[in-house]
């Protein structure tokens, strides 16, 4: 059963919601982005309904600025207080938990491996957010794919007669395609030691509890981690799913539906 709620958080009311089962086990899922806690396309929503109906309590809120939510938004980066005032409000009103597992997409992911609150006792990290700046839900222009992926991709396509058609019929965004050509050119450089890369690979180095990476191969914000934190790669277990789809809507839900659960076994 779904219950709406609201908790504290620095003097600022959160908005929630629980989808309450009777397992020890519960999950918290943090909203990556500015997307509200129903998700993209509702996907959050229905992900807490699917687990919470085999057995394990689903806690979904709002940070500060976003949604039902009073306060400013201050971004992934500010949320540590958010992510730790929801967890204590998702032990008050479930009391029989005994592990909290978290998880985030994107720029939640960063989040959840910036401030990893003590209180939890899993994460799972899905498409992690390395570039500098705001994360792709966030921002008014999608951040484009890291080279390699850009090179793969203009290679299958002057190898494909229908795309050449296209291009001479006007049907490609011409700005689109100057943006991919630029990047592919510009050489990449080495991650400062203070960039978001750089740090959440140091996050990943020095993780005190169990973790698992869900990874939407097609998806530009996986491929820049992939590329952006190798190392991190082979630390901790990778699950990958062969999509595009950056949020795992449509059949994909189903994928990450499972993954979840496993871990949560």
């Amino acid at each position: 059963m779904r219950h709406q709620l609201s908790f504290d958080c620095e003097g600022a009311a959160l908005a929630a919601s629980l989808d309450k089962a009777a397992g020890s086990t519960g999950l918290l899922i943090v909203s990556g982005g500015n997307e509200i806690r129903s998700g993209a396309h509702r996907g959050m929503a229905m992900l807490a309904q699917r687990v919470a109906a085999e057995g394990y309590s689903v806690f979904r809120f709002d940070r500060r600025g976003i949604g039902d939510s009073e306060g400013a938004n201050g971004g992934f980066e500010s949320s540590g207080p958010d992510i730790a005032a929801a967890i204590a409000a998702f032990r008050e009103v479930t009391p029989q938990l005994t592990r909290i597992v978290a998880f985030g997409n994107c720029d939640a992911a960063s989040a959840l491996l910036f401030h990893r609150p003590p209180a939890l006792d899993a994460l799972i990290l899905a498409n992690p957010w390395t570039y500098d700046g705001e994360s792709e839900e966030a921002a008014d222009e999608p951040a484009l794919p890291p080279a390699s992926a850009i090179r793969a991709r203009y290679l299958s396509r002057l190898k494909d007669p229908g795309s050449l058609l296209r291009l001479v019929k006007g049907e490609i965004d011409l700005r689109k395609l100057l943006r991919g050509l630029l990047a592919i050119k510009t050489p990449a450089a080495p991650a400062a030691p203070d960039s978001l890369a750089a740090r959440i690979d140091g996050a990943m180095a020095t993780l005190d509890v169990p973790a698992t990476i869900l990874l939407a191969t097609g998806d530009r914000t996986a491929q820049a981690f992939m590329e952006n934190c190798p190392a991190a790669l082979n630390r901790v277990p990778v699950e990958r799913l062969a999509s595009p789809s950056h949020s795992f809507v449509g059949e994909d839900s189903e994928w990450l539906a499972q993954r979840i659960l496993e871990i949560l076994k």
